[in-house]
């Protein structure tokens, strides 16, 4: 473990947090070369969002190094609403520091005492190392009715 190990404190985000939650989302997508529409905006639409129930941010690390993004919503095949897991990002220099697991350990545990049912994720195909992060949690790729692999599709508009 790193020197860092002793500093995860995970925690639940509020609208107070926006702001890192902004940058480290920034961070994330300027890493891997995705648009993004900058902190600024990020930040004022997080302020909205993280007053709401239905969107819940993670933090970890101090400072905050890492970030879990998460979305509720109803579905009609489940007595409670379904999380997705928007985006996990930790900084390039605290990968491997444990932050991932406990913002998934303290997802868990909240959807666990809010009655969520079930917790959604998408993986890009190649991205081998997040596929084996989530089986590593629990999660499965596969459907365990079919056995057959998951997919996801989308359509911006």
């Amino acid at each position: 473990m790193s020197e860092h190990s002793a500093d995860l404190d995970p925690r639940r985000a509020g609208p107070g947090d926006a702001e890192t939650v902004a940058r480290l989302l920034h961070d994330f997508n300027t890493e891997f070369d995705t648009p993004t529409p900058g902190t600024a905006i990020l930040t004022r639409r997080l302020q909205s969002l993280l007053a709401e129930p239905s969107t819940i941010a993670y933090l970890a690390g101090r400072p905050a190094a890492g970030v879990a993004l998460v979305t509720l919503r109803s579905n009609v095949w489940y007595d409670g609403p379904v999380a997705l897991l928007d985006e996990l990002y930790v900084a390039p220099d605290r990968r491997g520091d444990g932050l991932g697991t406990a913002m998934i350990h303290l997802l868990i545990a909240d959807a666990e005492e809010q009655g969520i049912s079930a917790i959604e994720i998408n993986v890009d195909a190649e991205d081998v190392d997040a596929q084996r992060f989530y089986e590593r949690h629990g999660f499965n790729g596969v459907d365990p009715d079919t056995g057959e692999r998951a997919f996801y599709y989308s359509l911006e508009l």
